[in-house]
């Protein structure tokens, strides 16, 4: 074994665990106690913080340096920061110029049986993430999608609905039939987008319900995404509509600051009017959700317009009184 490659090997042991005995990571690596030690110097000389911790032993642990010297990704946790970096837009952070460079960089330094995996993973963040606990995702089937993508392979994949659990057993529902066109993230979560063609239209497929299944279909050749841009198609999917915008629009004056309303608007249009009030235009689903999002304020406010706005707040009104009259004493 080279000195270049010890090295890498011994830092890559270190890094596993918080403190190592020489006799240890000399037995793992083959070498002698002595060589240990001077490998250890050289580390230390490339800018990481090793200190030699004391006992019957003796040992070494790797710390936190001053200064950010050369780092060491096994597979998974390459992949895992080249995610990380092409989601980071959505954060919000302004960060995104950096994150653009940092990938290059991962992607020019690693070896070419990784960056093939690499390059397949392209990602998209779509809005800001939204608040809660995500669902863990297997970083196995997030390649085998992104594979297909790439290679315009058919998927094959059983897919759980709500409530329900994923089962690779062949049972009375046929596995669902689809061209991959993009993973994405989106409030929270892992998508895939792609042509149902059992349902022969456009889908979204939340990815920690999907479990691939082997072997996969043919190749295909891509079907253009209708208006070609993929954050407006998804924004009108997750709307409920072929266009991106809310079926249900409304406006109302909210005696609230701009400030305190804002950061819970969503995608509304917040506009302060004076210190203390502000106006929201925003949109749901239907007359009902828009009133109950707006209410969730806990303020007085006036409808702006429309009528059927206004309607719907007067029938949830009813509503709530009614049940609050219902609940026991």
């Amino acid at each position: 074994m080279s000195t270049s490659s010890r090295l890498l090997s011994l830092l890559s042991l270190l890094q596993t665990r918080r403190d190592w005995p020489g006799t240890v990571l000399a037995t793992r690596l083959k070498i002698s106690d002595r060589t240990v030690r001077r490998d250890i110097d050289r580390l230390r000389e490339m800018g990481y913080s090793i200190q030699t911790t004391m006992g019957p032993d003796g040992g070494y642990r790797l710390d936190a340096g001053s200064e950010l010297p050369p780092l060491l990704f096994d597979d998974e946790q390459a992949l895992a920061v080249a995610i990380a970096l092409q989601t980071a837009p959505a954060m919000g952070a302004g960060i995104e110029e950096a994150a653009i460079r940092a990938l290059g960089t991962i992607r020019q330094i690693i070896p070419s049986r990784l960056r093939h995996r690499l390059d397949a993973l392209k990602v998209t963040a779509i809005g800001p993430s939204a608040d809660g606990v995500p669902r863990n995702i297997s970083l196995d089937i997030l390649v085998v999608l992104a594979n297909s993508i790439r290679d315009r392979e058919t998927l094959r994949f059983d897919y759980a609905h709500v409530g329900a659990t994923i089962t690779v057993d062949p049972g009375p529902a046929p596995p669902r039939r689809v061209e991959p066109h993009h993973l994405f993230t989106a409030r929270g979560r892992w998508y895939l987008m792609g042509w149902d063609l059992g349902r022969d239209d456009w889908r979204l497929f939340r990815v920690d319900r999907i479990q691939p299944r082997t072997p996969p279909g043919p190749r295909f050749t891509p079907r253009t995404l209708p208006g070609g841009d993929l954050r407006d198609f998804v924004s009108a999917r997750f709307k409920g509509s072929s266009a991106n915008q809310w079926p249900c629009t409304g406006t109302v004056i909210l005696h609230l600051p701009a400030d305190r309303v804002l950061p819970f608007a969503g995608d509304g249009t917040v506009t302060a009017i004076d210190g203390h009030t502000c106006s929201l235009e925003a949109g749901a689903w239907s007359w009902a959700a828009l009133a109950a999002t707006i209410g969730r304020f806990d303020a007085p406010m006036e409808v702006v317009g429309p009528p059927e706005l206004a309607s719907a707040f007067a029938i949830l009104a009813e509503r709530f009184a009614t049940t609050g009259q219902s609940a026991p004493a």
